[in-house]
């Protein structure tokens, strides 16, 4: 039996710092509605204190959502904390997230305070986040850059004050693969409550290595990933869902699952960026617009033998309708003879030798070659098979 993975979704909060993407409170609802019937497992709905507006969408979508935990973000104060147990009010289930700096740079220089005090601070959080709720996850904000048996004297510390999760972040995108794995995998033998608590993971991807980093650490015994949806969020953003999601559900090596509905990952991807008014790159993994298109002629050829030939992910299983050939320059008589006879064409192999003249002639002056403009060749070259079309 592989291990489940549970899916933290903070597209709603670490997600819509993203300057320019702000949402309203009814626009978060329709999303975490969404997210609740792609089957993540928590849904980071905000960070109350930091806005009236903030708070409301918390309370809202507490009241709106049932299936996933609902959670909300707070510092290690009491004023955070007090305010998000109270927007929690309505949640079936409730989480505080709460937490401080574990490395020097942070400890020093934006807390300005002594590892001694940062472990008196974060157990006095955890317990009093205990005190409104049985779930308490607690962040060691810039775990990637923190001293390894300081990070395992916090985690031990907070598990012991009532965590029920430890997030061990990599903020700044700056680990390698191998050492935020590595990371984790110290956390495990070095801290002996450590089994008393869920291992979260939750990269950033300054150096573009948020899901490698997500993935060894969920390797190395993390048991919760937190993501965003199209990877949107501070900076350079997130670990993405779909690319976790779809990684782990391609390498059954890796013995381990998610729940997600992964056919509603395109849909969801869509409300997204159409909601945070943020275009997803053509090139993004499993979710943008040429993940699953076709324009090397060499790709298509391989491509229209045998789908697997390029393909890992079949398009439906993520929810895009069909996979794409794109017909450009690069393209090859097997592609175009593929196009025309979609469009209800069927040529000998010398008229077909004729129609990729005319059709590469055609590309070298245009990007893409459309349906209406090899109707136009066809019309122009070969107007007799007007009549005989499929």
């Amino acid at each position: 039996m592989s291990e489940k993975v549970h899916i933290f979704d903070t597209t709603l909060r670490d997600g819509e710092q993203v300057p320019g993407c702000q949402l309203t409170t009814a626009e978060k609802i329709e999303i975490a509605r969404e997210l609740e019937g792609l089957g993540v497992d928590i849904i980071e709905a905000g960070f109350p204190i930091s806005s009236p507006g903030d708070f409301k969408s918390v309370v809202e979508i507490s009241r709106s959502v049932s299936n996933p935990v609902i959670c909300a973000l707070a510092r290690a104060v009491k004023g955070d904390i007090e305010c998000a147990a109270e927007s929690l009010r309505y949640a079936k289930r409730k989480r505080i997230h709460t937490g401080l700096g574990s490395s020097d740079i942070h400890i020093q220089h934006k807390f300005n305070s002594t590892r001694e005090k940062i472990l008196e601070q974060g157990v006095a959080a955890v317990k009093y986040a205990r005190s409104f709720v049985e779930d308490v996850e607690f962040y060691a904000e810039d775990a990637g850059r923190a001293d390894l048996d300081f990070l395992c004297q916090l985690v031990e510390a907070v598990i012991a004050a009532g965590a029920t999760v430890v997030n061990i972040p990599d903020s700044t995108g700056y680990c390698l693969p191998h050492q935020y794995g590595a990371k984790i995998k110290y956390v495990f033998d070095h801290v002996p409550n450590v089994h008393k608590a869920t291992i979260s993971v939750h990269c950033h991807n300054d150096l573009g290595l948020a899901t490698a980093n997500s993935i060894e650490g969920l390797a190395n015994g993390a048991r919760q990933v937190e993501v965003t949806m199209n990877g949107v969020g501070e900076r350079a953003g997130n670990t993405s869902l779909e690319e976790i999601v779809m990684i782990l559900k391609t390498h059954k090596t890796l013995n381990l699952h998610t729940d997600l509905n992964s056919k509603l990952i395109y849909p969801t991807s869509l409300l997204v960026s159409e909601r945070m008014r943020m275009p997803v790159q053509a090139n993004k993994a499993i979710v943008g617009r040429n993940a699953f298109s076709h324009s090397s002629g060499i790709h298509q050829d391989g491509f229209l033998k045998h789908a697997e030939t390029y393909e890992i992910i079949n398009p439906n299983d993520v929810g895009v309708p069909s996979s794409s050939i794109v017909l450009t320059a690069r393209s090859g008589r097997h592609a175009l003879r593929h196009r025309l006879e979609i469009i209800g064409y069927v040529f000998s192999k010398e008229e077909l030798d004729d129609m990729y003249k005319l059709f590469i002639a055609l590309a070298d002056v245009k990007k893409l070659v459309t349906d209406d403009d090899l109707q136009a060749l066809v019309s122009e070259a070969y107007p007799v098979k007007e009549c005989t079309k499929k």
